[in-house]
C-alpha cells in the first residue's frame, strides 16, 4: 500500500534525509521518500501493518525534529 502525507513543521533538509534513511529500515517498508521542499512524505509498506509502521515513522521523525508531524 502506497500513501502520501504532508509533513508539518519540517525545517531541515539534512534531517529529512536522515529521517528517510531511518524509516526505510523499518520492517515492512518497501519505499519511502521525504521531499523537503514539498513537505511530502511518501511511504509504501505492508497493508496489514501500515498503522504500526506509520507510528514508528512518526517516532523517528520526532527524534530528528521534535515539532514535525505527519498530517493524515
Amino acid at each position: 500500500m502506497k500513501k502520501v502525507f504532508r509533513l508539518e513543521n519540517l525545517g531541515c533538509a539534512n534531517c529529512a534525509a536522515k529521517m528517510e534513511k531511518a524509516i526505510s529500515k523499518i520492517e515492512g517498508v518497501s519505499f519511502v521518500s521525504i521531499g523537503f521542499m514539498t513537505r511530502r512524505f511518501t511511504i509504501e509498506a505492508d497493508e496489514s501493518s501500515f498503522d504500526m509502521i506509520l507510528e514508528k515513522a512518526q517516532k523517528i521523525i520526532k527524534k530528528y525534529e521534535n515539532d514535525c508531524k505527519i498530517v493524515r
